[in-house]
């Protein structure tokens, strides 16, 4: 039975049985660096170097600017002070866990910036209030942190400092580290056993869920290659069928049948009855394009140890932001751009001046309910295909939790088989009942973009 979890989360690796991609890593040089850079050993290196960059950004700029040595400005904290306070918070949230120290002094100064935002709201006039006066109402730790992130030089500096303390390559080939023991390095081929990661030959991770921030890391997840893999796949079958067609021959063979089957019923069955036979076959190869890569990625989701693209909110905002676009363009190659929102406004037979009023209400509230129609659009296909994993998931959870009580309570034998049975029987129901969702919400998210479509090029 597939981990429900891994379904719905988008991750930088595929999981598979450990005894069918084992890992037999022998020392801490061979580990991927990724995994590297998670090592308590590894942060505590990286936090030394950190700590000597910032000491010496600090003394830069101060002496950059003028002030004396015993100015409180850039004042740093001991090193011991700074680590016990990072470990403090480390430990204060599991999603806290793994970061390492410029993350931390990330989010501290975001914090402070995000407290003095507020305060500039509730004291409009004392708008022009600075960093430096409001620290000094309001102390924060990491204070000389958030002042230094203030000089025009820090983002450059920062950057630098940043990526020369955590070089994996550097803490690799540095001899003064003693290497791992050996039961971390079993622990971690234990842990690592199962997971295929992905190459990220453009982008840097933070850990195997998370990228590093910045617009121009970009990152290749499981969920990306999923919709690569549908979109070549339907490329490749409907290229094939499109030869077929070509030939003029009557259909043969199961999938040749099969294809044309979903061509027609996508023709049939949704474009015509929601946008008119005088349109729709306009519309069909969009429709059948997004049925199908909808089905697609759904059907992923039932293979174990894959997931499901549609279970992430960027994948489904973007299908609908195809269907927004299209109804937008649509409607304005139709009716024109002002004619396009005109059209918005039911036609009423009522006086001008009465019309004067009115009509501008009725067009803001039809246009901010086109722009939620597309967004409900988006998180119907998310919920539903969500809720099935965590349903498949909650059952699974009552074998672990049975387990659990067995263990320390010392229950009878026969409850953990009766739970089993339930667990089994339960997974199994409800994956037959995801297969025939995955099917009906790719069905509903093209027909409702059809009707959204159909009313665009319509006059109301």
């Amino acid at each position: 039975m597939a981990n429900a979890v891994i379904h719905i989360k988008d991750a930088y690796f595929f999981e598979v049985p450990k005894a069918l991609w084992p890992c037999r890593y022998a020392s801490r040089v061979e580990f991927p660096d990724i995994w590297v850079s998670l090592d308590p050993e590894f942060q505590r290196w990286e936090v030394n170097r950190l700590y000597d960059g910032l000491a010496w950004l600090a003394g830069d700029f101060r002496a950059a600017s003028g002030k004396p040595a015993g100015d409180p400005l850039f004042r740093m904290p001991s090193q011991p002070d700074l680590v016990n306070r990072y470990q403090a918070w480390l430990h204060s949230d599991h999603a806290h866990v793994g970061k390492p120290l410029d993350v931390y002094l990330d989010e501290q100064a975001a914090a402070v910036l995000a407290g003095l935002k507020k305060w500039r709201a509730a004291h409009p006039a004392r708008t022009d209030v600075s960093v430096t006066a409001y620290l000094k109402d309001h102390p924060s730790s990491e204070g000389w942190f958030v002042l230094m992130a203030g000089e025009p030089r820090f983002e450059r500096e920062w950057r630098r400092i940043r990526r020369e303390a955590g070089n994996v390559a550097e803490y690799k080939a540095d001899a003064s580290q003693a290497e791992w023991s050996t039961e971390k390095i079993e622990a971690y081929n234990a842990n690592l056993s199962g997971k295929i990661l992905i190459p990220q030959p453009f982008g840097g991770l933070r850990n195997l869920h998370e990228r590093e921030p910045g617009w121009n890391n970009f990152c290749i997840s499981k969920f990306l290659i999923i919709e690569v893999a549908v979109a070549i796949i339907i490329f490749a079958l409907f290229r094939w069928l499109a030869a077929k067609m070509n030939t003029g021959e009557r259909p043969r063979g199961r999938l040749w049948n099969l294809l044309e089957m979903i061509l027609v019923f996508v023709r049939e069955q949704i474009a015509r009855p929601a946008i008119g036979d005088h349109d729709a076959d306009r519309f069909v190869p969009l429709l059948w394009t997004i049925f199908t890569f909808i089905l697609g990625c759904n059907l992923f989701g039932m293979v174990p140890g894959v997931g499901s693209p549609t279970g992430a909110w960027g994948v489904t905002m973007a299908l609908a932001l195809v269907t927004f676009g299209t109804v937008v363009l649509s409607g304005m190659r139709r009716f024109g751009v002002v004619g396009f929102f005109l059209n918005q406004i039911p036609h009423m037979d009522i006086p001008i001046a009465i019309a004067i009023v009115i009509k501008p209400f009725i067009l803001a509230i039809e246009l901010l309910g086109l722009l939620i129609k597309h967004a409900v659009l988006s998180i119907r296909l998310l919920a539903n295909m969500v809720a099935g994993h965590l349903v498949i998931l909650a059952i699974m959870g009552m074998a672990f939790g049975l387990s659990a009580a067995v263990g320390f309570a010392q229950s009878p034998g026969w409850q953990w088989g009766v739970t089993a049975t339930i667990v089994v029987v339960g997974s199994a129901l409800f994956s037959c009942l995801e297969l025939m969702v995955a099917f009906l919400q790719a069905y509903i998210f093209t027909f409702l973009s059809a009707l959204f479509i159909g009313a665009s090029i319509h006059h109301h």
